[in-house]
């Protein structure tokens, strides 16, 4: 970590840093703070729209878990932020995602088509790697994979599938550039 965490649990100072603090920690339950909480809790406010923004795309949008987290899981190889792999990898996993499904994850430089053709993936797995694949590397993401993502999810999840891979962006660049777990070199 570049900068010092935050106690655990860190003091609070008025009765608001309190209720933020309350927040983060129902969150996450009985596994208690993490190393990304800790560095938030530099500053509450930050922290606490982190934890509402976050904890929505986490738990309220109605992907399933292997599509939300083959979306954090390829941000995390695209942008190197191995603590954030570390963290969703098993729960990709636990979504049903087998093997070889992990090793194309891992695979920045994987040809989809033939993963498809191969039966290693499915199609809608195909398209939402490519969706995030361009969000990821350029921003811009070419109509052709717009299209081939709108072809095979309805509108609210082509909503839900763009906010997770651009929250996720958020998150794995705030994880790498304060090192944050100490493990995104």
């Amino acid at each position: 970590m570049r900068l010092p965490y935050v106690p655990n649990p860190p003091p609070t100072s008025t009765p608001e840093e309190a209720d933020i603090l309350t927040r983060v920690q129902t969150r996450r339950g009985e596994k208690g703070l993490i190393p990304l909480d800790l560095a938030l809790l530099h500053s509450f406010p930050v922290a606490d729209g982190w934890n509402s923004f976050i904890g929505a795309i986490r738990t309220r949008t109605s992907l399933s878990q292997v599509i939300r987290e083959l979306i954090i899981c390829r941000i995390a190889v695209l942008n190197g932020a191995w603590f954030e792999w570390d963290s969703h990898s098993p729960l990709l996993k636990e979504g049903g995602c087998s093997a070889e499904t992990m090793d194309v994850v891992r695979d920045a430089e994987v040809d989809l088509p033939q993963k498809v053709q191969d039966k290693v993936i499915s199609p809608k797995e195909a398209a939402v790697l490519k969706y995030t694949d361009a969000m990821t590397r350029t921003v811009r993401v070419p109509e052709e994979v717009f299209q081939e993502l709108k072809g095979l999810f309805n509108d609210r999840e082509v909503v839900e599938i763009t906010a997770t891979a651009a929250a996720y962006n958020c998150v794995s660049r705030f994880l790498v550039a304060l090192d944050v777990g100490e493990k995104n070199e």
